[in-house]
């Protein structure tokens, strides 16, 4: 089983309940998920648009990368995605960040995530979930490279202080 870590967004209706929906589908093919803490922030590239509510999940899963990213990928449209636009509102987004420790580039799925290292929304979920973790191309950690993020790439604007439940 390889241990993944993901990365949720909703910006559209009750943000919450649309991360607590996708966390309670992913449950069905990732074993032991994690929640990190919710973080609410500003939009990245499309800025007229409502505030996200960010988090990341850890998990174990026997389903291929190539697998993982369809099944993700249903997830968001069982949660009713619609798409409006690139980096537009969203009711759902999942990201594949880490696949174990590989390396992957194709036409249809980059791991890890090309733009870990530049999102705090990405990266404060990840340190909730180990703050001992290391990405995998370059060994560095985590905690540094949100460290090291210039001021101008933060967008958090608050963390929740509760954790969420899922609904089901």
């Amino acid at each position: 089983m390889a241990v993944v870590y993901l990365a949720l967004g909703s910006n559209v209706g009750n943000r919450e309940v649309h991360i607590a929906e996708a966390v309670h589908i992913l449950k069905s093919k990732i074993n032991s998920i994690q929640l990190s803490a919710l973080y609410e922030t500003r939009p990245l590239g499309y800025s007229k648009q409502r505030n996200f509510i960010n988090a990341a999940v850890k998990g174990r899963t026997d389903l291929t990368p190539e697998e993982l990213l369809q099944f993700v990928k249903n997830a968001e449209r069982q949660c009713g995605r619609k798409f409006r636009r690139r980096w537009g509102p969203r009711e759902i987004d999942i990201d594949i960040l880490f696949y174990g420790k590989l390396s992957l580039h194709s036409k249809r799925l980059d791991i890890p995530h090309p733009r870990i290292i530049e999102r705090d929304f990405v990266l404060l979920p990840l340190i909730d979930l180990n703050r001992g973790l290391h990405h995998p191309s370059s060994n560095t950690s985590i905690v540094s490279i949100y460290k090291n993020l210039p001021v101008n790439k933060h967008t958090i604007i608050k963390k929740h202080a509760k954790r969420l439940k899922p609904s089901r």
